[in-house]
């Protein structure tokens, strides 16, 4: 005699997605996390009450490691080009003297994204 039950459906572990598959899940909410942040615009130039010229780029923060670490992609500062790579940015002063130029750290920007990106939810 045959059963007539239906075969239940299997509820996936973490262990059954395959690699390939959470890697392009991963790197999918990356992408997405990055243009969300992009969309802010230049948060140094919205703290300072300042047009922003031209494009936006992410800088990725720093923290706690080494220059040959790959920076997260979830820690990232929307900055102008000027306020980027320019002579009065992040890269264009150092961190010491963007420090002492903005009472600003890469955490202290970082904090505002966070901010500004819960404020859209």
């Amino acid at each position: 005699m045959m059963s007539t039950a239906r075969p239940s459906k299997t509820v996936p572990r973490p262990g059954d997605v395959p690699p390939a598959v959470m890697r392009h899940t991963a790197a999918s909410i990356e992408k997405s996390h990055k243009t969300r942040v992009a969309a802010l615009g230049c948060i140094l130039c919205h703290e300072l009450a300042q047009h922003q010229n031209g494009d936006t780029y992410l800088h990725h923060v720093r923290s706690d490691q080494g220059l040959s670490q790959r920076a997260s992609d979830f820690l990232v500062i929307p900055l102008c080009h000027e306020h980027h790579q320019g002579a009065s940015g992040i890269h264009g002063l150092g961190t010491r003297m963007f420090y002492t130029r903005y009472q600003l750290t890469e955490l202290d920007l970082l904090a505002m994204v966070i901010g500004r990106l819960e404020g859209e939810l």
